[in-house]
């Protein structure tokens, strides 16, 4: 899905979403530089994989988190993590590393990865590219975790780092 993609199949959602237009950024560092009309629900997101490639999962924390996957794996039951190839991130997202989105859902045609999503974005906005690192969508939570759970990946709401 291109941006102007992603913003038509919001829109035929009945989404209400807000976008800030920015240089490519690739990290959050990156983003730093980028003035944002809501940095506190700015969203890092993670793509990580199961040591036997069999389950993947996202990860979406506030921008100013750090998640140590150690930890992360133990307090949710799953087997050794790392962060999946740009290979398997573009066949299973169809995104580029530095665009990740939980959006990029919405092109997981075998539904494998598991979102999570940090419990401090419930109930407000949160801040995600939209297929895209040249602009940020703002959206409400609720909306993002409806979207991905209709299109049938799995959604946990959970405390992060």
């Amino acid at each position: 899905m291109t941006k102007q993609e992603t913003f038509d199949y919001l829109e035929s959602r009945g989404i209400s979403y807000e976008v800030t237009e920015h240089e490519a950024v690739y990290n959050m560092e990156e983003l730093d530089a980028v003035d944002l009309p809501y940095p506190d629900a700015d969203a890092k997101n993670l793509f990580v994989r199961d040591d036997k490639k069999k389950n993947y999962y996202m990860i979406t924390v506030k921008g100013d988190k750090r998640v140590n996957l150690k930890e992360f794996r133990k307090a949710h039951g799953l087997r050794n993590l790392s962060f999946a190839s740009s290979e398997d991130l573009m066949r299973i997202t169809g995104l580029i590393p530095g665009a990740v989105t939980p959006l990029g859902l919405l092109s997981d045609e075998e539904r494998i990865v598991t979102l999570y999503v940090d419990a401090s974005f419930s109930g407000g906005l949160v801040g995600i590219h939209p297929n895209d690192n040249t602009a940020t969508v703002w959206l409400q939570t609720d909306d993002l975790i409806r979207l991905i759970r209709d299109h049938g990946n799995e959604v946990r709401v959970t405390e992060i780092g």
